[in-house]
């Protein structure tokens, strides 16, 4: 397939490539994470490019890999009257995001007690596969929460005034309907907030080295103002519901294509007309799983303040756990561009894959309106994360997108049979990070060699104009599903 390069960091592949291309599909990546890429990348980024009202290309971001119907770190916009919606550009785990949380807290004040945190965390917040929070929900109180997401738990207790203003769209999805969710999913998904789940779901305790922060000045304005600060960064999202939701509409969409005339050539893209029923009710049914993984990460967000509250006998607002961020990178929305001189409303998916809206951008809270909205791209439990910045450029360039983490380079299985997890957790602790795991298989699954170099990643965002480094964040404690 030939892949033609436009700049230093983008890379396009022409509609003549493939039958059925409407628009060119673009890879924004240096050569060296381009090269890291599998074939698959390939096929389905192209792939997405054949689907009805796509508008201007299909893209993939540094971080791509193999995924379920679009790549992971894959970005489509369609038009909102002739486009379409599909899962496969969303992901089972609706609004899987992360969220960052500073602390007034030292890396000196915390190691003596780091294997008490980590160990108080564990038992906090459930990881693994099926587990079940402790919020204890009726079938009213679930339909609640899929249509306020983190304001019902705010509002019952489980976080703060102002916590709110720090997460996308203030933690709610509007257009959630709760008549378009399934029994099934509702069985799923009504005890499981305040969980992390299992995969590549984390929960970390991170250092901000002073050597480590890019941009001073903007890591000061975000709350980031201690050397060697302490922060909690964690990863999930809507768990057994969103996987429900999901699946439920695969079905519903595999049985309606046929009405409205669509093919598609990877059943895993199974869509419907945006404007349609079947597509109108997906659009509810996604905002309801949404709200629930917003939810479920302001309960854990209660309990990692409860955790450090307990452990240093001190309010946790004393401690200054308050939230930098939240955000999510499985998910579609409705938004507004101003692209070659015209403004159109565009239905953007996002499948591995984070807002990067720049400053002035409506709809970002004080005080990122004039800063950028804060971005979150997750990495391995042995490498660290990062923190970025939103740029005008990825508003330009990629509707406002930009990487979500470092990307796999091997699969689950190969990274199983390359180590034993009871080995990782012991290299691990002998570089002073400590680890609680539901299992071993699941740390073997996530070892650093398994993903591509984050730091690469995050310079390859910021040389193409996505988003700004502004520090990479150090683990030195993980609770992994």
């Amino acid at each position: 397939m030939e892949v033609k390069r436009i700049s230093e960091y983008v890379w396009e592949i022409p509609p003549t490539e493939k039958p059925g291309m409407l628009v060119p599909a673009r890879i924004f990546a240096s050569a060296e994470l381009l090269a890291e890429m599998d074939r698959g990348v390939f096929e389905q980024v192209t792939n997405v490019a054949c689907l009805p009202g796509i508008y201007r290309y299909a893209i993939c971001m540094p971080d791509g890999h193999w995924g379920y119907g679009f790549p992971i770190g894959g970005v489509a916009a369609f038009d909102v009257k002739e486009g379409v919606i599909s899962p496969g550009g969303i992901g089972f785990d609706i609004n899987c995001g992360m969220r960052l949380l500073r602390s007034n807290l030292t890396e000196a004040e915390v190691r003596p007690r780091l294997r008490e945190l980590v160990d108080g965390l564990y038992r906090a917040v459930p990881a693994g596969v099926g587990v079940k929070g402790f919020v204890k929900l009726s079938k009213s109180q679930f339909q609640d929460v899929m249509v306020q997401g983190a304001g019902w738990c705010i509002r019952n207790g489980y976080g703060w005034p102002g916590d709110e203003g720090r997460i996308e769209d203030g933690g709610r999805i509007a257009w959630a309907d709760p008549s378009t969710i399934s029994a099934r999913a509702v069985e799923r998904g009504i005890g499981q907030l305040g969980t992390l789940g299992s995969g590549n779901h984390y929960l970390e305790i991170q250092v901000v080295y002073p050597e480590n922060v890019f941009d001073p000045e903007l890591a000061a304005a975000l709350g980031l103002n201690l050397p060697n600060q302490v922060v909690i960064m964690f990863h999930c999202g809507s768990r057994g519901f969103g996987h429900q939701v999901a699946t439920d509409y695969l079905q519903i969409f595999g049985r309606a294509m046929p009405r409205y005339g669509i093919r598609v050539s990877d059943r895993e893209l199974a869509c419907a007309p945006f404007q349609s029923p079947e597509g109108q009710e997906y659009f509810g049914a996604m905002a309801c799983a949404a709200n629930s993984a917003f939810a479920n990460r302001q309960v854990i967000t209660h309990r990692i303040r409860e955790v450090f509250g307990d452990v240093f006998k001190r309010d946790p607002r004393e401690l200054g756990l308050d939230m930098i961020y939240d955000v999510a990178h499985n998910i579609a929305k409705v938004e507004r561009y101003t692209l070659d001189g015209e403004e159109r409303d565009l239905l953007v998916h996002r499948k591995g894959a984070t807002r990067s809206f720049g400053p002035g951008e409506p709809g970002l809270p004080p005080p990122f309106d004039q800063l950028g909205q804060p971005v979150i791209v997750g990495g391995s439990m042995e490498t660290g994360s990062f923190l970025l910045i939103g740029t005008r450029g990825a508003m330009e360039e990629t509707f406002g997108s930009t990487a979500h983490g470092s990307g796999r380079t091997m699969s689950r299985t190969a990274a199983r049979k390359k180590t034993h997890g009871r080995d990782l957790l012991k290299r691990l602790e002998e570089k002073g990070i400590m680890v609680r795991a539901a299992s071993y298989e699941g740390v073997a699954e996530e070892a650093g060699f398994a993903y591509k170099d984050i730091s690469r990643v995050a310079e390859a965002v910021e040389a193409a104009g996505l988003s700004r480094r502004v520090a990479l964040l150090k683990p030195i404690g993980n609770v992994k599903g």
